[in-house]
């Protein structure tokens, strides 16, 4: 059985996927996190949990055309499928619902998109 749930570090790079869109490749991925988080990560990390997620489901990846400046090698772009797309929204919902729960946040101070 396929595991459908996300772990935080997961979430995170998949939603940087999202973010990144057509330039959603390996080493610019990992280059957002760090930029986004404040923390690094290492390259192997972002490369086996971008493996993992494309082996549930939740991403698909194509070789891009080669580069000048990656002496002729090709990137591997990433990006959401709809069942990535649903387990992030299922978890964001999931969350924003105990926030909601969370007796010291008054829901009408939360505002998350929806």
């Amino acid at each position: 059985m396929i595991e459908t749930k996300l772990g935080e570090f997961e979430e995170v790079i998949l939603l940087l996927t999202g973010i990144l869109g057509e330039s959603a490749y390996a080493f610019h991925i990992a280059e957002e996190f760090e930029s986004q988080t404040g923390r690094s990560v290492s390259i192997g990390a972002v490369h086996s949990t971008l493996d993992r997620l494309e082996g549930k489901g939740f991403l698909k990846s194509e070789m891009g055309k080669p580069t000048t400046e990656r002496g002729g090698r090709r990137k591997r772009i990433f990006t959401i499928t709809a069942l990535g797309k649903k387990v992030l929204k299922d978890s964001r919902d999931f969350k924003v619902a105990l926030w909601q729960q969370y007796p010291a946040f008054s829901t009408s101070k939360l505002s998350f998109g929806g």
